[in-house]
């Protein structure tokens, strides 16, 4: 038998998981190194499945639930009967708190506003001045009646806690505009939400999609400013500490887990490091006309409008810098936040002076400059308000029908879609969910949604988890 003499090239004994990752040529550091000379921008995008008509979004997040019915759904049947037992006229579901009153008519009217002549309350003056460019939905549902459910739901297209926004998939999908600025940036101006910050998670994606939280103010963001008297010595320990990271990195997957929080971590110091430049000049608004800063309400003698007004003005500056996602929280007002339980006709209009102004100005704003077309601007809370009084002057919860409205980035100005019955209730036309919400966003990002997905316990999972369809009525 002829023998075959072997090169000996080989280890007389197997090598195990942690040597080979050990000797591999580069390693788990310098993959993450790669990474981030590769810069963040599409690290994770899948590419757009179609063309896209926006880029970004701004999401104004109306916290804690405004009355459709005291809005954008105006029903003059509820003047007609007003003072009646609503369990006379139809079916009443169990709400909130189960303290149900006689119907209770708004106490604004409703006036026609520009060419379309949609009707808007006297809640929004300002709005209703830009109402031609506004898709109004009155059909919108969600599944609890709960805030901080109904908040995750809104959020993250699920009520339990823990799964990635919509803000986080957004910026998953698509990777950053700007290797300066987070992707995702939340703008806090005063009220975190009922359910925290898990409403602005990355949850199971990488961590580097997370919402950043910044205030609207020169020094909205801590530690902004380096410490180290020089740039080279703060280099210096950055690069050590990426160092360190990376090899206990490398080291961790050598024993099977996962390095994803280390190599955040290492995305995260670097994006810190570039953002010291870029965020006290994003932040100063000391740069825009007076006519700008007036328009938004930057100077207004309410203090909620000047708060709000210059979160308006900072998601402005954001687009500009591509910032992917920005979400803008209320401020806080006398009272409570869009959520009156009793003493309905002062909190809605406390909360209302705040937004109405700079909300307006925004949309005028973003369209002089030509960042409408290419910027989605999302107006919601996360349910809405019974027809029917809670006590004698109070709305409870009403999940069932809600309103909500879009604006640019590739959505039908002056019309409004779906319908709710004669006391605005319940749903009678066209009935959505937040996940068909989810998914026209996404779609207006160039993203389909079935496709943006991300394996997780054993499974594939996406934002609109097996829902979502199209609200194509709204779609230009």
């Amino acid at each position: 038998m002829r023998h075959r003499h072997h090169c000996r090239r080989f280890r007389p004994t197997p090598l195990s998981r942690r040597d080979l990752l050990r000797e591999a040529s580069c390693g788990f550091g310098a993959v993450a190194a790669t990474t981030l000379l590769a810069g963040r921008a599409g690290a994770a995008s899948t590419g757009l499945h179609h063309p896209a008509r926006a880029t970004s979004v701004i999401f104004l997040y109306m916290d804690g639930g405004v009355s459709q019915v005291d809005s954008f759904d105006p029903k003059p049947r509820l003047e007609q009967d007003a003072g009646r037992n609503p369990r006379d006229l139809f079916k009443v579901d169990a709400t909130q708190f189960n303290n149900v009153g006689t119907l209770l008519p708004s106490p604004w009217r409703f006036q026609r506003y520009g060419a379309s002549g949609i009707p808007v309350s006297d809640l929004f003056p300002h709005i209703g001045g830009v109402v031609d460019r506004l898709a109004v939905i009155r059909s919108m549902t969600s599944e609890f009646p709960e805030h901080t459910n109904a908040n995750y739901f809104l959020h993250t297209g699920s009520g339990l806690q823990g799964r990635p926004s919509m803000g986080a998939w957004t910026t998953y999908g698509l990777g950053s505009e700007n290797d300066e600025l987070p992707g995702y940036i939340v703008l806090n101006g005063g009220l975190i939400p009922p359910g925290g910050l898990d409403n602005f998670t990355s949850g199971f994606l990488p961590a580097t999609y997370q919402g950043s939280v910044v205030r609207p103010t020169p020094t909205g963001l801590a530690n902004v400013g380096r410490r180290e008297r020089a740039a080279a010595l703060q280099r210096a320990k950055l690069d050590l500490a990426r160092t360190l990271d990376a090899g206990f990195a490398s080291r961790l997957a050598g024993d099977g887990a996962a390095p994803d929080a280390l190599d955040s971590a290492i995305a995260n110091q670097e994006l810190a490091w570039r953002m010291q430049t870029e965020v006290p000049e994003l932040l100063d608004l000391a740069g825009e006309t007076v006519t700008t800063r007036r328009a938004y309400g930057i100077e207004s003698e309410y203090e909620p409008t000047r708060i709000f007004a210059a979160e308006c003005l900072l998601a402005r500056r954001m687009v500009e810098r591509g910032v992917r996602f920005v979400e803008l929280t209320c401020p806080k007002v006398s009272g409570d936040r869009w959520d009156q339980h009793g003493n309905l006709k002062a909190g809605h209009e406390n909360n209302a002076r705040a937004v109405d102004q700079p909300i307006a100005a925004l949309i005028r704003d973003l369209e002089a400059r030509g960042l409408l077309e290419t910027t989605l601007v999302v107006w919601s809370g996360e349910f809405g308000r019974t027809p029917f009084a809670q006590g004698s002057d109070g709305r409870d919860h009403n999940p069932q029908a809600f309103s909500l409205w879009m604006a640019g980035g590739g959505v039908r100005g002056g019309i409004t879609v779906g319908a709710t019955d004669d006391y605005g209730y319940r749903v009678v036309e066209k009935r959505f969910m937040i996940h068909d919400l989810h998914a026209t966003m996404l779609h207006l990002l160039g993203i389909d949604h079935t496709k943006l997905t991300f394996r997780f316990s054993g499974r594939d999972i996406r934002l609109t988890d097996v829902y979502g369809r199209l609200i194509e009525d709204v779609l230009a």
